[in-house]
């Protein structure tokens, strides 16, 4: 078995199909399946039902994603440690992430993790719930996960909106970064007294902009409405994140961001309020437990440093 095979054989499995894994990884479409047909004798059976739309797992196939996943890490990260002693002149840092902590505390994260190792390639990954982030890291798709950790009114000595216990399996470790605060977002000219501040019985008495269940955004605003025992008044469920300001500003109605997009949304007129008592979110950086690349070990004592400071 070789290197070159299982790359092969995980490009067809992440692309659903012969032609769309050559594509990618700019070899001739024959000589890819030749050599995964080679790989299927040596182990003596079939890795894919062969479709006429595509690809399939076998039983076998299945069970050997998760260990060529790891096998081409555990190359990567060979490869990388040689380019350590250059000063991490090379290689690349793979990161999956919830949506809105990609854009904080994650882009400001990155951008000085650039600043210290300018030649390291990044690609982050999206994932809208905890769980998700967790089995692409689990499962070697991506070397590092950022996942929601809670977020809960402060002072309210409740831990809301917990990844899921996956996050503390003995398999994973992970710390967790400083705490923000989540902010409420109202069209420019909302009737909303003049204040800064604006309570949960209130936020929850609004029509709300909200994403799908399971989101850390819409847990927070579940779990608000849930504590002040009032339903929630969805007037647009979207999975689209780009399009949440712009209905706001419409006058469609109000919305949670995290600090940065709510600051943002202000520049184009919304207004931005803090919640009493304050709604505070805690993202958790986890990876796997064993030796991280180069890179991944670089950002995560790049984010212990964060922690430390909070």
């Amino acid at each position: 078995m070789e290197r070159r095979q299982l790359e092969y054989f995980i490009a067809v499995v992440d692309h659903g199909g012969f032609t769309a894994a050559a594509h990618a990884l700019h070899v001739a479409q024959p000589s890819l399946s030749h050599s995964i047909r080679t790989l299927e004798r040596e182990l003596g059976g079939s890795l894919f039902h062969r479709l006429p739309q595509g690809v399939t797992l076998t039983s076998a196939g299945e069970a050997m994603v998760g260990s060529a996943r790891q096998v081409l890490r555990d190359f990567a990260t060979a490869k990388s440690s040689v380019r350590e002693i250059l000063g991490l002149n090379g290689g690349r840092l793979d990161i999956v992430s919830q949506t809105t902590l990609a854009v904080d505390p994650l882009a400001g994260l990155l951008g000085r993790f650039h600043t210290l190792y300018p030649k390291v390639g990044v690609r982050v990954s999206d994932g809208e719930h905890g769980s998700e982030i967790v089995q692409s890291v689990r499962t070697g798709q991506c070397e590092l996960g950022l996942v929601d950790a809670s977020a809960r009114p402060s002072g309210s000595g409740t831990a809301g909106g917990t990844v899921d216990g996956a996050v503390t399996e003995s398999d994973l470790s992970g710390i967790e970064l400083p705490e923000q605060e989540m902010h409420v977002v109202l069209p420019p000219n909302d009737p909303h007294r003049h204040t800064s501040t604006i309570g949960l019985r209130e936020l929850a008495e609004r029509e709300l902009i909200v994403t799908p269940p399971g989101t850390a955004t819409r847990d927070t605003v579940d779990e608000v409405c849930a504590r002040v025992g009032v339903a929630p008044r969805i007037v647009v469920e979207t999975t689209h994140r780009a399009m949440i300001v712009p209905l706001v500003l419409a006058g469609t109605g109000a919305c949670l961001l995290p600090t940065s997009m709510a600051a943002e949304a202000t520049l184009h007129g919304a207004r931005m309020l803090s919640t009493r008592p304050r709604l505070l979110r805690r993202g958790r950086l986890v990876w796997r437990s064993g030796p991280l690349s180069p890179a991944a070990r670089a950002f995560v004592e790049l984010a212990e440093q964060e922690a430390g400071g909070k």
